[in-house]
């Protein structure tokens, strides 16, 4: 089975990272793996609980909690991925409980969510946690930062049966709180036998204590290369896409104060090439599905050397190389646990604003709900829509809409050459995104 299901991921063979997990995660067992991201971990532990699960066992068996709705989401649909005939649930903020507690009256044998969404459905009653054997709680230090512990404590004093838990992270966990229930857990450590990231890490430093110039001076000098600003307070990340946006500069926002909608578009933007850049605080510095990313721009110093790593763990990944930037102001000081400390470089003098990005986004309002794939996305905006084909991009198809990237010049002839016509007899509206 698990060759099988490597297909769809297009693998041949486990990593030993994933190897271990598969040997270590069993039932009546208490694992803590720790694995760089980037590294796999997701399919890592989900192979495992898979089999775990018993289809002829009605109701919930497994739970996965994530510290945010994304990567509770990817999860998700990792497993969905695996095509392994177990239902699975993805419960989070950000959009109605109703469609939820409807998807749950016959309930999954997976549950993935994040932490207040599971509590309050476990204060509503709308399903039943009796069974549920296994708990992976993942990115868990993550939850313990975002405050989470209230209700991750809350959740696991309703699973009565829990035999087997597992806590994964990127680094070492400082201390496992009492209410996991953990005890005498194998320790599965890739952050040592992983390999180095190949990260050239470069400082910056400003005439005074506004950076935001010193910012635009770097995105000028970097061009068009993909890049995550990394701030450690939403009103940082405001404050500088409102310069940015003054400045011509294309780019995302990403943050926990935006809703649902506008986190996700932000996100297929940046996969899609219609930006290359994308500000956001710490929320983006774990689990996110994202290409690789060449620069790092440390905006503000991080607090911690953990956040540091889980910043920088976005670029250099696998057999990639990037660069990280720290941004200094003129009398901010380098903190020791940034060790060994970046060079500190020039800009040159003279650069030139970046060219805006090739690509627009579409939306369309039909999903895998109503039957749509890629295939039928790409077939009706080039059909219909007179679209050539090398102007059709990247296509994420969602349960209730798709977006689908394409080439400015092209973008508002195919929206009028395409109005009225349906998708798979159904009526369908495309515009631009957002």
């Amino acid at each position: 089975m698990i060759d099988q299901i490597l297909k769809h991921f297009d693998i041949t063979k486990l990593n030993p990272m994933q190897e271990a997990a598969l040997n270590a995660i069993q039932p009546g067992k208490d694992v803590i793996l720790l694995s760089p991201t980037g590294s796999g971990k997701t399919l890592g532990f989900l192979l495992p609980l898979l089999r775990m699960l018993d289809d002829r066992q009605p109701g919930v068996q497994a739970m996965v909690i994530a510290p945010s709705r994304e990567l509770a989401i990817q999860t998700g649909e990792v497993f969905k991925k695996m095509q392994t005939g177990y239902k699975v649930i993805t419960a989070y903020g950000g959009h109605a409980m109703r469609i939820e507690r409807n998807n749950l009256t016959e309930p999954p044998a997976l549950i993935v969510g994040t932490p207040g969404r599971i509590a309050d459905h476990l204060k509503r009653n709308t399903f039943d946690p009796a069974v549920i054997s296994a708990l992976i709680l993942d990115e868990f230090d993550k939850s313990l930062e975002l405050g989470f512990a209230a209700e991750m404590k809350f959740i696991i004093a309703q699973l009565n049966n829990l035999r087997t838990r597992v806590l994964t992270s990127a680094t070492m966990l400082n201390e496992i709180p009492e209410f996991t229930g953990v005890q005498n857990p194998l320790l599965l450590d890739f952050t040592l036998s992983a390999p180095p990231l190949k990260l050239n890490f470069s400082a910056l430093r400003a005439l005074n204590q506004d950076k935001l110039q010193l910012l635009f001076h770097l995105l000028c000098t970097l061009g068009n290369e993909p890049g995550l600003i990394f701030c450690n307070h939403r009103d940082t990340v405001e404050r500088i896409s409102e310069l940015l946006n003054g400045k011509g500069i294309i780019h995302g926002i990403y943050h926990g104060g935006l809703d649902q909608a506008q986190r996700e578009l932000a996100l297929i933007r940046f996969r899609n090439g219609t930006h290359h850049i994308l500000i956001t605080t710490d929320l983006a510095s774990r689990g996110l599905d994202v290409p690789e990313i060449m620069h790092i721009i440390h905006y503000q110093i991080p607090a911690t050397a953990s956040v540091l790593t889980h910043r920088n763990g976005r670029t250099a990944r696998m057999h990639a190389s990037g660069t990280a930037w720290l941004l200094l102001g003129i009398n901010d000081v380098v903190p020791e646990f940034i060790e060994p400390p970046p060079v500190l470089i020039q800009l040159p003098e003279s650069v030139n604003l970046p060219q805006p990005t090739p690509w627009e986004t579409v939306y369309l309002s039909l999903g895998k709900k109503d039957k749509v794939n890629k295939g039928d996305v790409a077939g009706f905006l080039i059909q219909k829509g007179e679209l050539p084909a090398d102007a059709l991009g990247r296509i994420e198809v969602m349960d209730h809409m798709a977006f689908a990237a394409v080439k400015r010049p092209f973008c508002h002839k195919m929206l009028r050459k395409i109005r009225g016509h349906p998708l798979k007899k159904k009526a369908v509206r495309v515009d631009l995104a957002g």
